[in-house]
């Protein structure tokens, strides 16, 4: 199986985060066909194309935009998402790196879809090299006329601000990441109001994640029907892939949605490292249900098949594990990571996240006890299903509780009680 470069095409040339090599690769061809064509009908394309987001939830980008209201006086605002910071997940940080003028453009596309004459390019303070890339090819649009006023005499005005934030994984939800610019704490808001109606500096605002941007110009440009003809019926085109763990070639890869599971990992990734068995994958980021090796069998990469395992596609980051890992250790440090990143706002989270967190840290020493496990089983039902304002908490036990459940016979095996427990056993059984 061969990779299906879209976006991808050209990111191992060198000059690929140049303008001159970009417009030499037909770059910006997409964004002028936007120019000249009305907001409806962009947001049309890109509703026929069946562009579905990249962040993460996966909803109708066309759709999305369509929730913009029209006639209204206040300003409105276009956001791209670059914090990215789920464990596993890096596929945004090379478009940023390699590729920036490919996200302008789709910005400036989204900007006209929805009448937003301004805009911002949010991303984790630690991309030093993205952020370098970044605000290197904003300034090379302005001077070339793709950014400011009157883009290519078109009439339409659109500005571009880069922002870093302070690489807290909670400004990776929309929301918080609009708080985040405001100047304010990165806390989640409730919802409604959502952002399409009251969202940066209470105003219309569209957030889109990197890859989806990157997606837009290249619906344009070559349109809707060509689009939605790669991939699934429901879930079309191309999808970048993170992929990391125990593969003899990680990396970032770009295959056509529908793709087996087994084939990204053999194929692409040259198969397991060393030769090992394969146990487990996790393959959307740390905070979605992880499949086992025999799920992984029927599996393929888009949105409805993994809703069928009960899992999903996420960030993107296919974290692939051998025969040998210890999931106790994995799964603590996942926990570790949700209870560190949680803003406090809500107590399941606050509290849930971190007593699960030393719940797995007492079973990984060997202290903890069935009781322990069977704690953290009831503080997941606790946590899950709108009782916190953001999925956080949700997060942490798609990264826990899938996988005691699915494992739970390592889980077992460094209880403090199980040689107890199972001493007793026949003696219940008999009385």
């Amino acid at each position: 199986m061969a990779e299906m470069k879209i976006l991808t095409k050209f990111i191992d040339d060198p000059r690929s985060n140049e303008l001159e090599f970009y417009e030499s690769v037909h770059g910006y061809d997409g964004m002028k066909k936007a120019l000249a064509i009305a907001p409806e009908e962009i947001i049309e394309i890109v509703k026929k194309s069946g562009l579905r987001g990249r962040g993460g939830a996966g909803f109708p980008t066309g759709l999305k935009w369509s929730f913009i209201p029209k006639d209204i006086p206040k300003p409105k605002y276009l956001i791209c998402n670059a914090d990215e910071g789920e464990p596993g997940t890096f596929k945004d940080r090379k478009l940023i790196e390699n590729l920036p003028h490919q996200i302008i453009e789709g910005m400036v596309i989204g900007a006209k879809a929805i009448g937003a004459n301004k805009g911002f390019f949010y991303i984790r303070g630690e991309f030093n090299k993205g952020i370098d890339s970044m605000q290197k090819a904003i300034d090379e649009a302005y001077a070339k006329g793709y950014l400011g006023k009157n883009i290519l005499g078109s009439g339409f005005d659109f500005d571009l601000v880069l922002y870093a934030g302070a690489g807290a994984y909670i400004c990776g939800e929309e929301t918080a990441l609009i708080n985040s610019l405001e100047g304010r704490r990165g806390h989640p808001r409730l919802k409604p109001p959502f952002p399409a109606v009251s969202g940066l500096y209470r105003c219309p605002t569209v957030v889109n994640n990197v890859e989806t941007f990157s997606t837009v110009p290249h619906i344009l440009d070559k349109g809707a029907d060509w689009y939605s003809k790669i991939g699934t019926e429901k879930s079309p085109g191309t999808r970048l892939f993170s992929v990391s763990g125990h593969v003899k070639r990680p990396g970032v890869y770009e295959i056509e949605l529908g793709t087996p599971l087994l084939e990204l990992v053999n194929d692409l990734c040259g198969g397991m490292l060393d030769d090992v068995p394969l146990k487990a994958v996790i393959p959307g980021g740390s905070s979605v249900p992880i499949l086992t090796a025999e799920e992984c069998k029927t599996a393929n990469m888009d949105f409805e098949s993994m809703a069928a395992h009960k899992t999903m596609l996420g960030s993107g980051a296919v974290i692939v594990i051998g025969e040998g890992t210890d999931l106790v250790e994995t799964t603590y440090r996942f926990a570790r990571f949700y209870a560190h990143e949680s803003c406090g706002q809500c107590t399941p989270c606050r509290e849930g996240t971190h007593w699960v967190r030393d719940l797995l840290h007492k079973i990984r020493e060997g202290e903890g006890t069935s009781a322990d496990l069977d704690l953290i089983l009831s503080l997941a039902r606790n946590m899950e299903g709108g009782t916190t304002i953001c999925p956080l908490s949700d997060a942490c036990v798609g990264a826990v509780r899938p996988t005691i459940l699915k494992f739970k016979h390592e889980f077992e095996a460094r209880l403090k009680d199980k040689a107890g427990k199972e001493e007793q056993i026949p003696a219940q059984s008999g009385a």
